[in-house]
C-alpha cells in the first residue's frame, strides 16, 4: 500500500507516501452551522471568518480526498463547537450537526466516519447525545473541545459524561480551542500560534490531576496536532508532579502520557515528529489533516519530513486507524 519515488523500498525518502490513508482530523462546516453562528463563530476567531469556512462543501471535501489518496475521513465540528451559553441551543446545534455527519457517511458509504460532537457542559444533554450517536447513528466516537466556558476536561461536572464513554469503551477525538481567558493575552498574535497548541496540554494536565485519566481507563483518547505542546514539555509535567499525583494517578505521570494517541495534523515538521516519537510508539500516532482549515497536500507532503520506512508509513496513514477505529467502513 506504500510506494516509494525516488528512494529505496526501504525508506520512506523525500517522496514517499502511503497509497490510501485514513484522516482522522477531518472538519466539517454544517450550513446551518455557519448560517445560525457566524458572528459568535467570528467572535471567537479574533473577528475573521477565513475563506474555508465560507468554501466548504462535501462535495469539494471529496475531490480533495481524491486527490490526496485519503479514503476515509472521520469527520467532526471544530473549535468553538456549539456551546455559545444555551443549552437548549447547544443541544439542538450538536444533534443538527451530528445528524448531518452520519447522513454524509450513508451517503457516501465507506468515505465518511464521524466523531459526534456533544453539547458541553451540559453534561445531561451530552448524555443524551452520547446514546443518540452510538445507538441511533453509530458514530464511530465522540469528539471533544480542550475547554468548555473555561472549564477543562478534567472539571468535576464532566464526571457523569467520562463515566458513559469509559463504559462504552469510547474513542474520544480531543481538538484545542481558545478559552476566553486566554483570546486576547497577546494582541497581534492570532492564537492559533501560541494558544490553541497549548490548551490541549491544558486539557491533558487537567484530566491528570483530577485523576480523570486514572479513572476512566477504557476511553481510548486522540489528541490533535501531534499533542500540541505537549510531547515537548512532557519532561517537565513528569519531574514537577505535585503530592496529589500520587493518588490521582498511580501507575504514573509518564504511563498516563503515554496512553494518548496523537495525530500528525499542522504537525509535518521535524521538530514535532521527534517529540513525539520519544513519547509514543509509532502504532499510536496517526495521519491527520485538519481539512479544510489546513490544505490536505500540506499533511500528505509533511509525512514525507520524517524519513520513515514504508512500513511505519503504512501504519501511521492506514493501519493505526483501522485498529483503533475497526468500525470504520474504509476500502480494505
Amino acid at each position: 500500500m506504500a510506494t516509494s519515488t525516488k528512494t529505496d523500498s526501504k525508506r520512506g525518502g523525500a517522496h514517499a507516501a502511503p497509497q490510501r490513508l485514513i484522516d482522522v482530523h477531518h472538519h466539517i462546516i454544517p450550513p446551518f452551522y455557519l448560517a445560525e453562528n457566524r458572528e459568535r463563530i467570528a467572535g471567537s476567531r479574533g473577528g475573521a471568518i477565513t475563506p474555508a469556512w465560507l468554501e466548504w462543501t462535501p462535495e469539494k471535501a471529496l475531490i480533495a480526498m481524491d486527490e490526496h489518496s485519503v479514503a476515509t475521513a472521520v469527520l467532526s465540528l471544530s473549535s468553538p463547537g456549539v456551546w455559545f451559553g444555551n443549552a437548549e441551543q447547544a443541544r439542538n446545534t450538536s444533534r443538527r450537526s451530528n445528524e448531518y455527519g452520519a447522513e454524509l457517511g450513508r451517503k457516501h458509504p465507506g468515505r465518511f466516519g464521524l466523531f459526534a460532537t456533544l453539547p458541553l457542559p451540559d453534561a445531561d444533554g451530552s448524555l443524551r447525545e452520547i446514546e443518540h450517536a452510538f445507538e441511533v447513528l453509530k458514530a464511530d466516537g465522540i469528539g471533544l473541545l480542550t475547554c468548555y466556558a473555561d472549564k477543562w476536561l478534567g472539571d468535576p461536572s464532566y464526571e457523569p459524561v467520562f463515566e458513559e464513554l469509559d463504559r462504552r469503551k469510547a474513542v474520544v477525538f480531543v481538538h484545542p480551542t481558545t478559552p476566553t481567558c486566554c483570546q486576547t493575552l497577546m494582541p497581534g498574535v492570532a492564537t492559533v500560534v501560541a494558544e490553541v497548541p497549548q490548551d490541549t496540554t491544558r486539557a491533558v494536565i487537567s484530566m491528570l490531576y483530577s485523576g480523570t485519566l486514572a479513572r476512566f481507563k477504557n476511553i481510548r483518547f486522540i489528541l490533535s496536532h501531534a499533542g500540541g505542546t505537549l510531547p515537548v514539555i512532557a519532561g517537565r509535567i513528569v519531574n514537577y508532579a505535585p503530592p496529589l499525583l500520587a493518588k490521582n494517578a498511580p501507575q504514573g505521570v509518564e504511563h498516563e502520557l503515554k496512553r494518548f494517541y496523537y495525530d500528525l495534523a499542522i504537525s509535518g515538521n521535524r521538530p514535532a515528529f521527534a517529540a513525539l516519537a520519544r513519547l509514543v510508539p509509532m502504532s499510536q500516532i496517526l495521519f491527520g489533516s485538519d481539512h479544510p482549515y489546513r490544505p490536505l497536500v500540506e499533511s500528505v507532503e509533511g509525512m514525507s519530513n520524517f524519513n520513515l520506512s514504508a512500513a511505519d508509513l503504512r501504519a501511521i496513514g492506514w493501519y493505526n486507524a483501522l485498529a483503533l477505529l475497526p468500525t470504520l467502513e474504509a476500502v480494505r
